[in-house]
């Protein structure tokens, strides 16, 4: 039973330029903490991330969230989850301040990866280990598809997931090999050239094979230059990124992407406001065959429904401290394989979570193990710090999803 609760503004200021790009130039690294303290000795962690200013409201939500589960079991909780998420977030007055978005929506984030971590930890297995392990049902009766009706309904999901159990086994040696990583951290936004040229040959030397660049500046021409640094230290067969943070306009996005075709990137991602879906269509129409990538700041499954049904993005970068949550961020990716698209996270948490869920969905969803995001500048504050070897992800061993703070104790 869940005895106590207790939610903490946490901070943590960067290294010099690290974090930056066109949009948010001083980012201050920051988690809106929930905790949930079970009766048996457990605690669930699970966090919301921002940059700094409103980390404070951001925890004044999740405390209203999180004090609707005091007295609770966790697994009867969980076995019924997506009804209690459904009415969390559709609090009529909560629901004003949205709805499914901004600071009540990541507040519910929070509060929601503290329960599947308390889950995970009460069961003794990492959160990979659990959601891999729950049959389709139970994995559906965490899901709250509402709005979803037209595109996905609980009898749908179940039979998607069934229809992935026959061949998982398969798709179980990835637990050895590990996940493939990308970094992030070669090209933050006021990096110098020079830096971004080290930065590049590091990222080789450490067995990375795909790479990500921040671009957005208000002469194209230096983010077309430094692209091209990036093509040239990296060479032809490693994947790079363009990552613009929403700078652009769409007559802006339709230049600078076609500019961009020089140098083959792998992707561009969020080159515009990330509410216009219709823009992004007429963006990707102008700049085929080059790629958009999208959802870093997407807050909800209903936004990504339309992005999926206008086929406008190639990748989806739903982030489970963005969205409600790991329930919400299961159900964007059951729509994304009934679309046929890639799941490629965010990592605002550095990793620690999503590496559980990229598992997740490849061994039981069946979708591709592309990469994900890597991110270290945090890696010093966690109990069980995400582990990079030769480019890829270890899979994480202990009980929970990685979200402990040491800050914490």
């Amino acid at each position: 039973m869940i005895k106590n609760i207790q939610v903490d503004d946490v901070r943590y200021a960067l290294d010099g330029s690290a974090g930056s790009d066109a949009i948010h130039t001083d980012p201050v690294y920051s988690y809106a903490v929930t905790r949930l303290f079970d009766d048996s000795g457990l605690t669930g962690t699970g966090f919301a991330f921002t940059l700094g200013e409103g980390n404070d409201l951001v925890c004044k939500a999740a405390h209203y969230y999180a004090s609707k589960l005091a007295g609770k079991d966790i697994e009867e909780t969980m076995a019924d989850f997506g009804r209690l998420f459904n009415q969390l977030s559709n609090d009529q007055q909560f629901r004003w301040l949205g709805p499914h978005k901004g600071v009540v929506h990541l507040a519910l984030a929070s509060v929601t990866n503290a329960c599947y971590d308390l889950w995970a930890k009460k069961r003794g297995v990492p959160l990979w280990k659990l959601l891999t392990d729950l049959s389709p049902e139970q994995i559906v009766a965490t899901l709250d598809l509402s709005y979803l009706e037209d595109e996905l309904t609980h009898a749908q999901a179940i039979q998607m997931l069934a229809d992935q159990r026959s061949t998982s086994v398969q798709r179980e040696n990835i637990l050895q090999t590990g996940y493939p990583g990308y970094d992030t951290s070669i090209g933050w936004f006021n990096y110098s050239d020079e830096k971004v040229r080290e930065n590049c040959k590091k990222a080789l030397e450490e067995g990375f094979t795909a790479m990500k660049l921040k671009v957005g500046s208000v002469d194209p021409e230096r983010d077309i230059r430094r692209a091209h640094i990036v093509r040239e230290v990296a060479g032809d067969s490693v994947k790079v990124m363009l990552d613009a943070n929403q700078q652009w306009n769409l007559p802006q996005a339709i230049s600078i992407c076609n500019k961009f075709k020089s140098m083959n990137p792998y992707w561009v991602e969020e080159p515009t406001h990330p509410d216009d879906v219709l823009a992004h269509k007429t963006l990707a129409d102008a700049v085929a065959p080059v790629k958009l990538a999208l959802g870093e700041h997407v807050p909800n499954k209903i936004i990504f429904k339309n992005y999926l049904q206008t086929g406008c993005a190639s990748f989806i970068q739903v982030d489970a401290v963005r969205v409600g949550g790991v329930s919400e961020f299961i159900t964007v990716s059951l729509l994304c394989k009934k679309y046929g698209v890639p799941v490629v996270p965010h990592v605002g948490d550095m990793g620690q979570l999503h590496q559980h869920l990229v598992l997740f969905n490849h061994i039981s969803m069946g979708h591709e193990a592309l990469f994900l995001e890597h991110i270290p500048h945090l890696q010093q504050h966690f109990v069980n710090p995400v582990h990079i070897s030769k480019g890829v992800y270890i899979t994480p061993q202990e009980p929970g999803s990685s979200c402990d703070l040491i800050a914490l104790g």
